[in-house]
């Protein structure tokens, strides 16, 4: 920093960070005289001290939330809700539990997307008043006998609306911008996630790991956004999914990326479970965060190209 003898509240200075060690704008707050970086006002380091300057901040901070919802009686619903520290208006991702609840699997890709710079929300159900086992019975009921998870029961509808009022409750935050949103979910919860995008015109993104098939077999025709698909090549239940996904898509606003992990079967981002492999869950992350990257945060456009001077050269005389 720059070494004022008087430094003035508010004032504004060039200098090399404490914390970061680069050259940047920095505030001087006079009160508890300690110096801010513009680019990250929560880290500090004080005047003419021996005190050793904070920490960097974190890249994410988590918080529980409520959020008004028709879905349940107490009309509110309990949700995680991860912040990027980051100043910038951030892309959201909602993820659609199963009725299991914040499994290591959600918490884990919850966590690597908040890390991107996504602002996520995972809604808690098991601490939701009126979601029960009543709930995960008429979800896993049809599946089980061979024709998918059906999205018309009443419960499994009362499921989807809790995570549309999430997702709308998501988009309304300070600092998230709402053009930008995808949905991610596993398992039943991947199913899940494509009954809410078949309803939901304004997502950027559909991303999916391992789905049960749903009925009707043809909701999936609905859905705008681009879908990424992911599971393992053992897997006969999510094989059924990716056949009716490919079925109902056809082309460029509505396209299909699909991707088969080889040797391993349904539940291999589950580090609790046994299915679970380490090698291939993080290249099944890697392949997730990259497609909601691609989705949710393009490039930014190239700078226009100079103007190219024409030389005219005179003719010998």
């Amino acid at each position: 920093m720059l070494d004022l003898p008087e430094p003035e509240f508010g004032s504004g200075v060039i200098g090399v960070c404490d914390i970061c060690g680069t050259r940047q704008a920095v505030i001087v707050l006079e009160k508890e005289r300690f110096k801010l970086c513009v680019l990250d006002f929560l880290n500090k380091a004080w005047i003419k001290s021996d005190r050793k300057p904070g920490v960097p901040s974190p890249l994410y901070r988590s918080e529980r939330v409520w959020f008004e919802t028709e879905a349940v009686p107490d009309r509110r619903a309990q949700a995680i809700r991860l912040r990027p520290t980051k100043v910038v208006r951030h892309p959201v991702v909602l993820v659609t539990p199963d009725v299991y609840g914040l499994t290591t699997t959600v918490l884990d890709g919850a966590i690597r997307f908040a890390r991107e710079g996504f602002e996520v929300l995972l809604p808690d159900l098991l601490k939701t008043d009126g979601i029960g086992p009543t709930h995960q019975l008429a979800l896993r009921t049809r599946a089980q006998l061979g024709g998918g998870a059906s999205l018309r029961s009443k419960r499994v509808v009362d499921l989807v609306r809790l995570y549309r009022d999430a997702l709308a409750h998501l988009r309304e935050g300070k600092m998230v911008d709402p053009a930008r949103s995808a949905v991610f979910g596993t398992s039943y919860g991947g199913s899940l996630a494509i009954a809410l995008a078949a309803q939901d015109p304004k997502l950027s993104a559909v991303a999916v790991a391992y789905p049960m098939p749903v009925q009707p077999a043809d909701l999936p025709r609905l859905v705008t956004a681009p879908i990424f698909f992911i599971a393992g090549s053992g897997d006969r239940a999510a094989a059924k999914a990716k056949a009716q996904l490919a079925g109902t898509r056809s082309g460029p606003e509505s396209s299909l990326e699909t991707v088969d992990i080889p040797g391993v079967g349904h539940h291999f981002l589950s580090r609790d479970l046994g299915a679970y492999d380490l090698v291939r869950a993080e290249e099944a992350w890697t392949r997730i965060v990259g497609f909601l990257r691609q989705r949710l945060l393009p490039p930014p456009p190239r700078p226009p190209a100079p103007p190219v001077k024409t030389v005219v050269v005179a003719p010998p005389s």
